[in-house]
């Protein structure tokens, strides 16, 4: 049902009408008691952002990457015990997914870790939005690179199959006040979570409120702590274009249109450990599209990392 303007909340209400959005929405204006802790960030291309899509390289990272989070455990507890946590909620729900699932427990589990209540998504994007800088930044300072490549992976494998393949979301920031323009063009430079539903993107925060046409974000509420919240998840390396942009007194507005893929790195990890001494091959550009078929990885024997995590935090892992 759609929802009428009261006299308290026109001034948002007259916004979205004018910027074309078929839903009202009725949020009360409100004096800010926290004004000040509000800052104003430039949405811009995140050109520091780590956003590999591991065009071509899959099956030589999946040979690291039982070892590599094993390595990473051992370094960040927060992320340890997400993982954990995560892969006990696997252990519940996995009798309810289709054998025909495209998604190996791993992938399922990094889904899920990410949706964990907690601090663990916040460092890890914190971390993806910097790792970019330099290949050193991200060879010898993100500690991440296996929860990285799975999280990519898995949102890749859903989309393959994703119907419908492009979604209209929504997307409610707290305490950040995002600034762009018309025509810019912009990438979040990390996994971006946004929802369905306008009004759980509501409960975010209504500093900056997104509308989003995605068709590389991914929905996961079937992988989420809180499938209530109707998440679709967006990688780092969609590029979009500002459809609109409206500053009112309490609240930016802005509208994204999806574009394309847009990376600056591809299987950075694989060339360093296995490309100095020998010749390999990768596509250019890692153009990754979540609708075209690429080869299936066999299958990774991921035995007694899943084990660790089922039976609880892994300890001095």
């Amino acid at each position: 049902m759609r929802r009428l303007c009261s006299p308290a909340s026109l001034e948002l209400c007259l916004m979205w009408l004018l910027m074309g959005n078929v839903q009202v929405f009725a949020f009360p204006l409100k004096i800010r008691r926290d004004l000040f802790s509000v800052k104003e960030v430039l949405l811009n291309m995140a050109a520091t952002s780590f956003d590999d899509q591991y065009k071509g390289c899959v099956e030589l990272m999946e040979a690291e990457v039982a070892e590599l989070n094993r390595t990473e455990f051992a370094t960040n507890r927060v992320y340890a015990d997400a993982w954990a946590e995560a892969a006990s909620m696997w252990k519940e729900r996995k009798a309810s997914f289709s054998e025909s699932s495209t998604l190996k427990p791993e992938h399922a589990i990094a889904l899920m870790a990410y949706t964990v209540q907690g601090r663990f998504h916040k460092d890890f994007n914190a971390a993806v939005r910097e790792a970019g800088r330099t290949r050193d930044d991200y060879l010898n300072h993100f500690h991440f690179k296996a929860f990285h490549f799975l999280l990519t992976r898995a949102l890749h494998l859903l989309g393959i199959t994703a119907e419908p393949r492009c979604h209209k979301v929504y997307r409610g920031v707290r305490n950040v006040r995002f600034t762009s323009e018309r025509a810019k063009l912009v990438r979040f430079g990390q996994f971006t979570s946004s929802s369905r539903s306008n009004e759980s993107a509501l409960r975010f925060g209504t500093d900056s409120f997104f509308t989003i046409e995605t068709c590389y974000g991914v929905n996961i509420k079937n992988y989420s702590f809180f499938p209530g919240e109707e998440e679709v998840l967006i990688p780092p390396f969609e590029k979009f274009k500002v459809v609109n942009f409206t500053k009112a007194q309490e609240t930016n507005f802005i509208h994204l249109l999806s574009l394309e893929d847009d990376s600056i790195y591809n299987c950075v990890f694989v060339k360093e450990k296995k490309c100095r001494t020998q010749k390999c091959l990768f596509r250019s550009g890692g153009g990754w599209s979540p609708f075209s078929a690429e080869d299936r990885a066999p299958l990774l024997l991921w035995g007694p990392l899943l084990a660790v995590g089922l039976l609880g935090p892994p300890g001095l892992l």
